[in-house]
């Protein structure tokens, strides 16, 4: 057939991307190819490419003699567990994937097919930067890119995946995407890198201490997920996808791993100490909560003192914030509320239900936090909250004091359901400021220090037998019941299944202005 020879040689020219020294080369820095990577993340077979053989049309700098079929970046699409995603995957044996007009142009038409088939979208980001050599042009690309990244956000999930360099202008669409997951030795991301920072602010630093894959996994917040190995990083990616909805008007893939519902955990009686300034996990208690005990948590090395993720529930995706008192006991502090905010709006844009566990004594307080503006941090947590419409049964296992129980998906920022272990207690403040307010003109009169102490221990008795326990706010119908720990498992779920066919919505309205 007239033709047939020449598109078998073309196919073989775009498959061995910048050549076989190159290849080798990626090899020997301990990174897959691109093609080696989509082979790994989507099921076998399954890859459909797209936009082959297109290449550059810059004639400038000696470009026109080094045209590489595909122009540095594999596009098309696949399948992850049978359900169809779109994909790129930057190629650095190609121009050391450097972007420019058509390479962003595939990407910007898979994003684009995305949108219309509301299929997922994965970008795998291995680049150099912006082809110098095409100049403004390729800054031009990278916008279109950014624009589609915002234009698809809350539509479609958009996931990145940082397996090498990323650096200067392209790491703003990974950042834009709602998840980024990063190899820990050969990926980093940064706006300027250690050279020019040298030379700008006389600070010496490497590529890893400023923008390695643990530095933004466990300083910055901007990645979510850390991988030892690149083969890692694409079944991480896999299992999150597991999670996740395909579009804003599907619902989440349903598993049933078998577990029993109506399983009740005795060891769940027993987490909580019987001194309330006593620490403990509260990771523990999401497993014991969770089908088949499993937790696939979101930024474990971030802002440890909240934790976020997804479990299922009776085969359902459910999306988890916690209060962690074995960190800053459960404080809120800046990172904390950042880092729970945008978890909670994800959720609520893909319509997955938000179970909130509650063990929090207040905002973190300090200069540092006043200055750094946790007022402002801490208001972009219970906006999101409170603009969530999806379905949201809070747990109140122990304390919850001040205006971190109203932000933490209190009844009055519209949880549908709220429960309460026995031992939660919900004040205004602990028992210690509260008695220090309430009674500072009668200690002060006391003259006698051990009277005075005396007198303030008993006082803290009497505040915490009418405040340090559940049952005011259960008696103004605050929290809908008081449940024993153990039920939790049960209790849970049937909240969440009766609320399957929750209705509610916001008045309408171009967006909101989340205090950013």
């Amino acid at each position: 057939m007239k033709g047939l020879k020449e598109l078998r040689e073309r196919n073989k020219s775009a498959e061995q991307g910048g050549g076989a020294e190159r290849v080798n080369k990626q090899h020997a820095d301990g990174k897959l190819t691109a093609r080696e990577r989509l082979e790994l993340l989507l099921d076998h077979g399954s890859f459909v490419e797209l936009d082959k053989f297109v290449t550059h049309r810059c004639t400038d700098f000696g470009l026109a003699d080094k045209r590489y079929l595909g122009d540095g970046v594999v596009t098309g699409y696949g399948t992850i567990d049978g359900r169809q995603v779109f994909t790129f995957a930057q190629d650095f044996t190609v121009f050391g994937g450097s972007l420019a007009t058509y390479h962003a142009k595939k990407i910007v038409k898979v994003m684009e097919l995305a949108e219309r088939t509301g299929s997922p979208i994965i970008g795998l980001n291995d680049s150099g930067g912006a082809r110098i050599q095409e100049g403004v042009q390729s800054l031009a690309g990278y916008a279109d890119i950014f624009l589609k990244n915002v234009l698809l956000s809350g539509v479609v999930p958009q996931i990145s995946l940082v397996l090498g360099p990323c650096a200067g202008g392209a790491v703003y669409s990974p950042a834009i995407t709602d998840f980024i997951i990063m190899e820990e030795h050969n990926s980093h991301m940064f706006i300027t890198g250690p050279d020019v920072i040298k030379a700008v602010t006389r600070e010496d630093v490497s590529k890893s201490e400023l923008g390695g894959a643990v530095t933004h996994n466990s300083i910055s917040g901007v990645a979510h997920m850390l991988a030892p190995t690149e083969q890692e990083c694409l079944k991480m990616c896999r299992q999150l996808l597991s999670y996740l909805p395909s579009n804003n008007l599907a619902s989440a893939p349903h598993e049933d791993g078998g577990d029993f519902i109506g399983r009740r955990e005795a060891e769940m009686d027993e987490i909580i100490p019987d001194s309330p300034n006593v620490p403990y996990d509260m990771r523990r208690i999401i497993e014991l909560i969770a089908d088949n005990y499993r937790f696939f948590e979101i930024q474990p090395f971030f802002a440890q003192n909240i934790l976020i993720g997804f479990i299922r529930l009776n085969g359902r995706s459910i999306g988890v914030v916690a209060n962690q008192p074995n960190v800053l006991a459960g404080c809120l502090d800046i990172n904390a509320s950042t880092k729970a905010a945008r978890f909670v709006r994800f959720c609520d844009a893909f319509n997955i239900p938000l179970l909130t566990l509650v063990d929090v004594p207040g905002f973190l307080p300090g200069v540092a936090q006043e200055h750094g503006g946790i007022i402002r941090h801490g208001a972009k947590l219970l906006y999101a909250f409170a603009e969530a419409t999806v379905p949201k049964v809070t747990v109140i296992t122990r304390k919850a004091y001040g205006g971190a129980y109203d932000v933490m998906a209190s009844k009055h920022i519209r949880a549908d359901i709220n429960l309460a272990f026995p031992t939660a207690e919900v004040a205004v403040m602990g028992p210690d400021g509260a008695i220090n307010v309430i009674y500072r003109r009668e200690l002060n009169e006391c003259r006698d220090k051990q009277a005075k102490e005396k007198k303030r221990l008993e006082l803290i008795e009497n505040y915490k037998s009418r405040f340090a326990n559940p049952w005011e706010v259960a008696e103004l119908g605050f929290v809908d019941a008081v449940i024993e720990p153990r039920d939790s498992r049960p209790r849970i779920i049937e909240s969440f299944e009766m609320l399957r066919s929750k209705r509610q919505t916001n008045p309408k309205k171009k967006h909101g202005n989340i205090p950013l």
